[in-house]
């Protein structure tokens, strides 16, 4: 009786046990998050392009727009034909970042002089590429759209979401590899 009871029991289990068939996932081909991202971001660039228009046409200084993406304007500038940073080249500067307001995010006493081997170390692109337009002994001003600076992640300490900068930077040795 045990085993008849055991045997019934285990062909139980076995009918009752059926696979089950595997779920398909769930794919939205509309592309609709893709387009509010696109639309955000339009509006996000337009917004920053504006203000730093603004900032540019209330400024005293001549600034210059890179193809880069940023612009310039020289608080120094060296008239020599003096070398500009290539690739690998050892370079010492100072920088100071504030916002498009004037509030001081980063006073240049506060990071110190930096050193910096082009294209070689992480630093964020806008100031990557703005030390290859200086000459050893200039100083620059640089505004930055969020994107070129810390974009959407900021720094995680004083500088937040999207956020474009002021950067006065000052190149005070170029070492040629």
């Amino acid at each position: 009786m045990r085993y008849s009871l055991l045997f019934l029991l285990i062909c139980l289990l076995f009918v009752s046990c059926k696979p089950s068939e595997a779920r398909h996932p769930i794919s939205n081909n509309s592309g609709a998050f893709f387009d509010a991202s696109i639309e955000r971001n339009k509006q996000l660039n337009n917004r920053e392009y504006s203000l730093i228009k603004t900032f540019i046409q209330n400024s005293e200084k001549s600034f210059k727009s890179t193809e880069y993406g940023f612009w310039y304007a020289y608080n120094t500038e060296i008239e020599t034909n003096s070398n500009t940073p290539k690739f690998g080249d050892l370079v010492q500067y100072t920088c100071g970042l504030k916002t498009l307001e004037g509030q001081v995010i980063y006073p240049t006493k506060e990071l110190e002089t930096q050193s910096y081997y082009i294209d070689q170390q992480e630093l964020f692109s806008g100031l990557r590429e703005g030390l290859k337009l200086m000459k050893e002994g200039e100083s620059m001003t640089f505004i930055f759209p969020s994107q070129k600076a810390y974009g959407y992640y900021g720094d995680d300490k004083k500088i937040g979401s999207n956020v474009p900068l002021v950067c006065d930077v000052s190149l005070i040795k170029l070492t040629n590899n």
